[in-house]
């Protein structure tokens, strides 16, 4: 999976500026995926440049004219080969796990106060793509569901976990 085929999977479903492109990252896919305004807007100008979209100026009142791409056909025809493709197996980076995995090397207080800010921050993912499956769910395909149900179904074993150890110390 790179961010190309993110893009126009995007694009598949119908034309996007590439603020709405950043917006769709954000709502949907920030517990999976991220990509910044850095990596999207010079993905869209190599994808453009190997005729997979199409970028058409439009104006607006009052503001600077807006970009908004269009998945070709060849595009179109990259999205599905990559559907189709058998799906990649997932890396995990994690400075977290790298922290604690080495936690024998520093001291208890640093390791459960990594364990309590982890705790937190996972909480807070938690929440935060809950109340985004709550507010999106009419909107949402049964899949789509499925792969934000499946996120809450993974912070909150974390979670519980996290929990777990810190109420046995």
């Amino acid at each position: 999976m790179n961010i190309q085929d993110v893009i126009l999977g995007i694009l598949s479903e119908k034309p996007h500026s590439g603020y709405e492109i950043k917006r769709h990252f954000e709502e949907y896919f920030s517990f999976f995926f991220d990509a910044s305004y850095g990596t999207i807007y010079p993905t869209l100008s190599k994808m453009e440049k190997l005729n997979l979209i199409t970028k058409e100026s439009v104006r607006q009142e009052g503001k600077p004219d807006k970009n908004v791409f269009t998945i070709t056909s060849a595009g179109l025809d990259q999205f599905h080969a990559y559907l189709q493709s058998p799906a990649e197996k997932d890396v995990l980076r994690s400075d977290f796990f790298m922290h604690l995995y080495f936690g024998e090397k520093t001291d208890k207080e640093n390791i459960d106060n990594l364990l309590r800010q982890a705790l937190i921050e996972k909480q807070a993912m938690y929440d935060d793509l809950e109340q985004k499956l709550n507010q999106l769910d009419y909107k949402l395909s049964s899949y789509q569901k499925l792969c934000m149900e499946l996120g809450l179904v993974q912070y909150n074993a974390f979670i519980k976990k996290i929990q777990s150890v810190l109420e046995s110390k």
